[in-house]
Order: C-alpha cells, then structure tokens, then sequence
C-alpha cells in the first residue's frame, strides 16, 4: 500500500496585496509541513489574489506574480505545492495553476473553463486554455517550462489539475486524466459563497474521486476578498468515492489547512477493477511531465469528517446568512482600514439587522480568534488593545444614530434605542425635523407656493430621508468609521428608496437578501440566534412593528407593504421576472396559481406595479453602495443584473396583460 498526505489550503488574500498574500502562502504551506502533509493545494490565483478584475491587463502584475512566486519556491523544498498566478503566452492572459515541486517550478496548466456567468466576469481578463494544446513558456527568469494542458509524474505519482470552473462544466477534465492513469486531481479554486452551494461543491469533488478513480484535493478562498464577493472556505479531500476531511467555512482566520491521508494503491485498484476505465495508451510527447521526488512512509490514518454545530441546523439559511455577513463585515472594515461602522438606526428591520450583524461579528470574531488575535488583526486600530468582549469592542466599533422628525414615533425611538442598547453600540438621538423644515420652507419660497402632502407627497417623504444624511455622515467621517446603506433587496427591486437618503453609505450589507427573508431572520435572532452564540431579545420591539418608512404623518398609517405590495409576494414575482425572464402574462399566471388568497385584480395591479417599478429604477441600482453577494440570483448590476438604464418599460407586454386579465373576468 501506497500512503501519501496532502493538504488543502484556504487563505483571504486580498488583490494586490503582495506582501500580504506571500505571508498567507508561506504560513499555510509551512502549516502543512507541520501537519506532515507533503502535497499542499493553494486557492486559485491566490498570489496575486483573484479580484484584480482590469489590474489583470496590466504588464506589471504578471511580472510581480512571477516575482513572489519564485520568492516563495525555497519554501516548498521537500513538498509539492500548487500556486495561481496570471500568465501571458502569445500575448493573451491565462488564469493559471504552477506546480512547484521540491523548490522548483515545474511546469503550469491553463485553466480550460472559464466562469463568465453571474458574478464572473473571467472572460474579461482571461483566454481559455485549449483541450490538448502544450507549449513552452519563457518565463520571467528566462527559462523554458511546460505550459498548458500537461500532469506531472512526480517520484511515480501522478497529478492533475482542473481549476475551479473546470469541475463545473459537463466535460471536466477530470475524465481525461483518468484514462491517463491520474493519482490525484488538485483544484485550485475561487468559488464565492453562495446559499446552499457546498453542497454541490461536496458533490462534484465526490462524484469526481468516485468516477474518475482518483483522490481529489479542493482548495478555495476565504473572507471578503475585494469588496463584494465573499469566499467560505471549506477545503474538501475525498478518495474513491468517500470523503475524508472537511475544512471550516467562514474563518476569521488568515488561512487554514486540511489535511488527509490519501491510499495511492486504492485508487489504482479502483480503476483496474471498474468495467467501463479504458486506459489512454499514447505516449504523447510533453502531455506528461516527469519528475524525480522522493515520497516519505506515511502511516495510514482512519476517520471520519465532522461538521460545525451550525452546519446541521434546521435553520441553515439564516446560519449562514449571518456568518457570511459577519466575515464580510469584518474584511470589509479591516481591508479598508476603517475604524467600525455606524448606521441610522430608524428602529425598523433592515438598520436593526446591520447593528445586530456588527455585534454578531464581534462575537464570531472573538469566539475564534479571541478578543487580542481580533484586535491583533486591526492594529491599525489601538483603541481596540484591552477590549476583552463582545460587548466592550461593540461600543467602540459601532455607533448609531436615531433621527427624529415630527412624523417619527415613541414606537420606534424606542425600537432604536432597545436594539441599541442590546448589542453595546454608542447610541445618539438626533432631532433633523428644523432642517427638514428648513428645505421645505426654502424651496415653497423660492417656487411662490406652498408644499402640501396633498400635491408633493413623495418630494415631502424623501427630503426628510435626506436631511439625514449630512449629520449621519459627519459622525461617520468623526469616527473615520464606514456608513452602512441600510436598504434590501426587495426595494432595490422597485425602487422604494431614497436616493442620497436611506441608500447613503459606503457598504450595502443588505442589497443582496429580500425584505421576506429578513423579518424571518429577525425573528430567529430574537428568540434562538446562531449555535454558540444567543437570541438577541433586544429585537422584540422591532419584530412587533410593521416596516414602515415612517415619513408621512402618523394619521397616513404608513407601512411599506401598502406602498408596495406584501413582501413575500414582492420576492417572489421578483425572481419569476428577473431571475427566471418570465413576462407579465406568465407572472401573473404563476402568482396566481402560488398565491390564491389573492384576487385576479389585486394580483394584476401588483405585478403591473412590479413590472414598471422595475423598469424606471434601474439607475438607483446602478448607484447603489457595494453590496455582498449571498445568492446566485441578485440585482446587483456589477455582479449578475444588468438591465438597460433607458427602456420601453414592458409597455406592450403589460397591454397584453391587462387584456388578458380583462377576458379572463
């Protein structure tokens, strides 16, 4: 029997963050010699890191990735290690994987699939590496090095690649390199976090060491690496069908290392023994790259993978929803070098979340790094040294704000300050209704009439939203803390929001996940919360009240869902129309069919209102703050939904629908 370990490593790097994204690497690889692995899989593109976007084309970081690449080769002696880097050959960009084996490159494959869907734009920067193409590259160093589609017989042991997407598409690489006779398949990979995706990812890598007769070693990214993409982690390692580890998903953690022992003869027989493994017998020249290096005995190891407490949770969407926001916000902060967050806390769902979602940070944060490695990690930051909890560092990185006028409530002054005072922020109150009444005075002047909510309703609601801004960026800019946007994905999806008012901020944590989702979110928070954390009771004010913009007097009775339409019916004709391109007609029919509490004219009314919603507030979304991605079916223009700013506004399409609905009654 043949036992070798390997290692899979998941690291946050950070574009262009040389020096740091080296330290990461030679901490990860200097981890996995310790755990005894002799392979070691870093994540896709992870020297130079991998949301560089148009930084790609530029000539000077193809030679700086070279650079730390070869800085970092003394560190692999006596192991073989994988790294990602951008490689120019005949003048075109190729995301690419490095074998580095005992101290020296030996050759690079090209990455063959790329991701130019939804949130990927790899097209862009990158050419697809051709089936079956090998070549010689130049390097930077002069020297001649196998480059393409080409595996590597290292000391006897055979190893492929398909980096990232390639495992995604139906004819993965992974089937050629079996006939080839393949060991091992390492997957360098930069896969963001979405709802409900590791599982798949699970499921390709088993199916993978399973039907090719390999092991398969699945690296990836962690944390917030450029601003709106959040990685997960969760390295994967699984031989012939069975998985042996499973790595932690969303580390606070510079980088972690799985590692596994591996039965080198088990796959072999696995393949020699499976009717339908039909060995590729041509010896083709430079397919096949051989190197001497010597394995070390391994013993083998028995045991299973075990998952986190909260990855068995019947509320796995709303576990996480939070750890995923909590890593992002706290990268977001870090990378930036800002100094905490502050937001408007109106005492309703969404700016309730955002508080709630900074002190979840702090406690995950602390819970895995203690209250010194988090401060460690924001050194940028002194004030944080001898902060030892949640709560102590909760004060001093989040500051909120409720901003009164003469239509706010008691009802949710007092939602603001329970929520407030539930997760430890610094609270101010703060009285804009003279401002407000200021502009209205000046402008009903300068026009020679006087504004009434009779004539200028929606004017009247948003200048009260805006006065706001001013005073709530002058605390954040005070603090030199960041200002969270506190608008969702359901009003992103009509407009329902105040430009330059509630969308101000410099990060949007809750443009990607709906008004419906939310509440439930909320609920849970209140009287359950995440496993190894608490319930936050402090939301049992906000659970009670219905969402309101609360910016017409209190005698209008506002809620949104008046406004608009009830949320869940809102998120759903969202996704039929946006995600799914269904028209009116086949909206209407579908929403019918799933909510029939609902009459045929309502119903109409509703998702005409959608439809033109939609179309008219497409430049609100353009203008939005960065927001997480947390799905693969978002609104955001740069990271999956692109709409014309400009359109016909489904005029015809909604005619039709009113015909219809008419005939129908």
């Amino acid at each position: 029997m043949k036992f070798i370990k390997v290692a899979a490593a998941v690291l946050n790097q950070t574009p262009l963050d040389w020096e740091g994204n080296k330290r990461n690497i030679l901490e990860a690889i200097a981890e996995a010699r310790r755990l005894g692995a002799t392979v070691c899989c870093l994540p896709e593109l992870s020297i130079c890191g991998y949301g560089c976007e148009d930084a790609f084309h530029a000539p000077g970081v193809h030679e700086m990735s070279w650079r730390m690449m070869t800085e970092i080769l003394p560190a692999t002696k006596g192991m073989i290690v994988c790294l990602g880097l951008p490689v120019v050959y005949h003048n075109a960009i190729f995301d690419a994987a490095a074998l580095v084996v005992d101290g020296r490159l030996v050759g690079i494959v090209g990455k063959r699939n790329l991701a130019g869907d939804g949130i990927h734009y790899e097209p862009r920067w990158f050419k697809p590496w051709p089936a079956g193409k090998r070549v010689e590259l130049t390097g930077f160093d002069g020297k001649l090095y196998p480059f393409g589609d080409v595996y590597f017989d290292c000391g006897g042991i055979v190893i492929g690649f398909e980096i990232c997407e390639d495992a995604w598409v139906a004819s993965r690489p992974g089937a050629i390199l079996a006939r080839e006779g393949v060991d091992l398949i390492l997957n360098p990979s930069g896969s963001h976090f979405a709802f409900g995706k590791m599982e798949t990812r699970k499921r390709f890598v088993l199916e993978g060491s399973r039907a090719f007769g390999t092991s398969y070693v699945y690296s990836n990214l962690v944390g917030n690496e450029s601003g709106r993409a959040i990685y997960d982690g969760g390295a994967l390692i699984a031989s012939s069908g069975k998985m042996l580890a499973v790595g932690p998903r969303f580390s606070f953690r510079d980088w972690q290392v799985t590692t596994a022992v591996i039965n080198v003869s088990q796959t072999r027989q696995m393949q020699a023994r499976t009717g339908s493994f039909v060995p590729d017998l041509d010896d083709i020249p430079g397919e096949r790259v051989r190197v001497e290096f010597p394995w070390p005995e391994v013993e083998p190891e028995f045991g299973g993978t075990e998952k986190a407490a909260w990855e068995t949770s019947p509320h796995h969407r709303e576990e996480e929803f939070t750890r995923a926001e909590a890593l992002a916000l706290f990268d977001y902060m870090r990378k930036s070098r800002s100094r905490g967050y502050v937001v408007s806390l109106s005492g309703g769902a969404d700016s309730s979340a955002c508080a709630v979602l900074v002190r979840a940070m702090c406690e995950l944060g602390i819970a895995e790094l203690g209250a010194e490695g988090v401060a460690g990690k924001l050194g940028y930051f002194p004030e944080l040294a001898g902060k030892g909890d949640a709560g102590a560092m909760t004060e001093e990185l989040l500051t909120c704000a409720y901003q009164a006028t003469r239509n706010s409530s008691k009802t949710t002054r007092d939602s603001a300050a329970s929520v407030a005072n539930g997760v430890g922020a610094r609270f101010l109150e703060l009285d804009v209704d003279a401002y407000v009444q200021q502009y209205i005075a000046m402008i009903g002047g300068a026009l020679g009439r006087e504004l009434s909510w009779a004539h200028d309703d929606v004017a009247l609601q948003n200048v009260q939203a805006r006065a706001r801004v001013p005073g709530i960026w002058l605390v954040a800019n005070l603090r030199g803390a960041i200002l969270l946007a506190t608008s969702n994905r359901s009003e992103a999806a009509v407009g329902y929001a105040t430009m330059d008012g509630d969308t101000a901020g410099g990060v949007s944590p809750l443009a990607g996940i709906d008004k419906a989702f939310l509440r439930t979110w909320l609920r849970w928070m209140e009287t359950e919360g995440p496993a190894g954390l608490h319930p936050f009771p402090c939301l049992g004010p906000v659970n009670g009240l219905a969402p309101t913009a609360e910016l017409r007097p209190a005698s209008a009775k506002q809620t949104d869902e008046d406004d608009l339409m009830p949320y869940p019916l809102l998120d759903a004709i969202e996704r039929a129309a946006i995600r799914d391109k269904q028209m009116p007609i086949e909206v209407f029919r579908m929403m019918r069919r799933r909510f029939p509490e609902y009459d045929a004219k309502a119903m109409h009314d509703w998702v005409d209102r959608f439809f033109r919603l939609w179309s008219r507030n497409q430049w609100k979304r353009e203008r939005y703050a960065p927001s997480f991605h947390l799905d693969d079916a978002n609104l955001d223009p740069k990271t999956w939904c692109r709409f014309p700013i400009l359109s016909g506004g489904f005029e015809k399409e909604l005619g039709e629908l009113r015909e219809y609905v008419e005939r129908k009654r």
